[in-house]
């Protein structure tokens, strides 16, 4: 007879030193893009190639005030080359599940 413990999820894989660091570079100093940024590392950073993944790591290093601007749209990126990370980010956002935001 195996010992089964539910609570232990043996699928999900342990996150990287890389992944941990920009979980805690994903989580800002705004509520609203916490709820944007974090559930887009969580479902899609892993499958973005080498070039959009670059774009996410420069992106959380911008101001606040300025990816609140951007990811509402009332600005595109000052930054074009960052305009393609910041709608793949509001596409998720806009067409994800409710069930991404829980545990937030």
């Amino acid at each position: 007879m195996t010992d089964s413990n539910p609570s232990v999820d043996v699928a999900e894989p342990q996150p990287t030193p890389e992944r941990n660091r920009l979980y805690w570079h994903s989580r800002r100093g705004m509520w609203e893009l916490d709820l944007l940024l974090i559930p887009f590392l969580d479902a899609c950073y892993a499958q973005l190639d080498d070039s959009l993944k670059a774009d996410y790591q420069r992106l959380i290093t911008e101001e606040d005030q300025d990816l609140f601007t951007w990811l509402m749209r009332r600005e595109p990126a000052t930054d074009p080359s960052l305009q393609p990370i910041v709608q793949l980010i509001i596409d998720h956002a806009e067409n994800g599940s409710i069930d991404q935001y829980k545990g937030l």
